[in-house]
């Protein structure tokens, strides 16, 4: 009986190890409160080249072409319905780009501040969220392209919510893994648009 049950206990720590495994490490899309902020030397500009020139689609399957935001400042959010820090921040996103949008120049398309928000999860969730929880940016669909193109803008893991601040230039100028608040992104973009 007792190599039955040393048994039985070498199984179950097998079982616990390799679930650890595979959340810790399986490359699966991530939630995760855990924040990190960096300067985004690491993106390079052709994965950014590659983003303005990518076609997407909203949950309704219109087409959006990235290249109507060329020249703005964007804030690019990857983004799920089943992650809580993400939802949490949108109603900010929502705010700022109110606020932003306002101080853009009547008819001018290559200024202002432009939200962006890139789902990674299945249409039909993004839909009965945009009916509960209305905003004012676009939300578009990931799909698989929208995982190449977090790996690629500097998020291996695929952990949400990941954000990535791009200047008027097309260059990368911060990222951030995990929630960010209103108040530190305004201030960022104050910094960004002049304002």
């Amino acid at each position: 009986m007792p190599r039955a049950s040393t048994l039985l206990m070498i199984f179950a720590a097998a079982i616990f190890a390799l679930a650890l495994g595979v959340y810790f490490g399986g490359g699966q899309i991530k939630s995760t409160p855990k924040t990190t902020t960096s300067i985004a030397e690491g993106i390079e500009k052709a994965a950014i080249d590659r983003l303005f020139a990518s076609q997407w689609h909203d949950a309704d399957e219109t087409p959006i072409n990235f290249a109507q935001w060329r020249g703005k400042t964007l804030v690019v959010n990857f983004w799920a319905t089943w992650c809580p820090p993400c939802l949490e921040e949108m109603p900010a996103f929502a705010r700022l780009q109110t606020k932003y949008a306002k101080s853009s120049t009547p008819g001018d398309v290559q200024s202002g501040v432009q939200f962006v928000g890139i789902a990674l999860d299945s249409a039909e969730n993004v839909r009965d969220f945009s009916k509960r929880s209305p905003i004012n940016y676009p939300l578009l669909m990931g799909d698989a392209q929208g995982s190449d193109f977090a790996r690629a803008l500097g998020n291996p893991r695929l952990a949400l919510p990941y954000t990535l601040l791009i200047a008027p230039n097309g260059r990368a100028h911060l990222t951030r893994l995990g929630g960010i608040s209103e108040q530190e992104l305004d201030a960022l973009l104050r910094q960004m648009t002049g304002t």
